[in-house]
């Protein structure tokens, strides 16, 4: 659970916001089930959480929720695997989404998954600062983006769906 307002002002027009989970605690605090992580890594860099060690790599795995329509590959509840590069350099940002870019590449290929990668992606959340990326299996159909990412204020990232990757995977092997 997360504060919605840090996804409301990062989503922008996103159909994020139309799928969040909300609901108010005790202290009438508006909440919600994360639907991402990404907005969250950013809150804690501008409220200083990793006390000015930058660059900061975070990895992380994380139960995400989002009132979709289910289908194969697109669930309710679904698995977020990330990567972030925190910083307060904003002439290192490049850099950064060229590294965590490597890392995705790097770990589609060890794992022997069929891609495409796209660099030049509007993503959809408004916190992006420029074009992203996105990898796409095209053996998975309709739902074929598996992960995505790019540069955003405060670093830059990329988050995987861990089941809609394991069906691509499931597809080749």
């Amino acid at each position: 659970m997360w504060f919605s307002d840090t996804f409301i002002k990062k989503a922008g027009g996103s159909e994020i916001l139309n799928q969040m989970f909300t609901f108010k605690d005790k202290k009438d605090r508006e909440l919600c089930l994360n639907p991402e992580i990404t907005g969250i890594i950013q809150e804690l860099t501008n409220e200083n959480y990793f006390q000015n060690k930058y660059p900061n790599k975070i990895f992380y795995i994380s139960r995400c929720y989002r009132y979709e329509t289910p289908q194969k590959g697109r669930y309710r509840e679904f698995t977020q695997l990330g990567v972030e590069i925190v910083t307060k350099d904003s002439d290192k940002l490049n850099e950064y989404k060229n590294e965590v870019q490597k890392i995705l590449i790097d770990l589609l290929n060890k794992t022997n998954t069929k891609f495409l990668l796209n660099n030049t992606v509007k993503r959809g959340l408004s916190y992006y600062i420029e074009n992203g990326f996105e990898v796409e299996c095209e053996n998975l159909g309709a739902q074929k983006q598996i992960a995505g990412g790019g540069v955003y204020k405060e670093g830059a990232g990329f988050a995987i769906g861990l089941e809609r990757w394991l069906l691509a995977l499931e597809k080749w092997n």
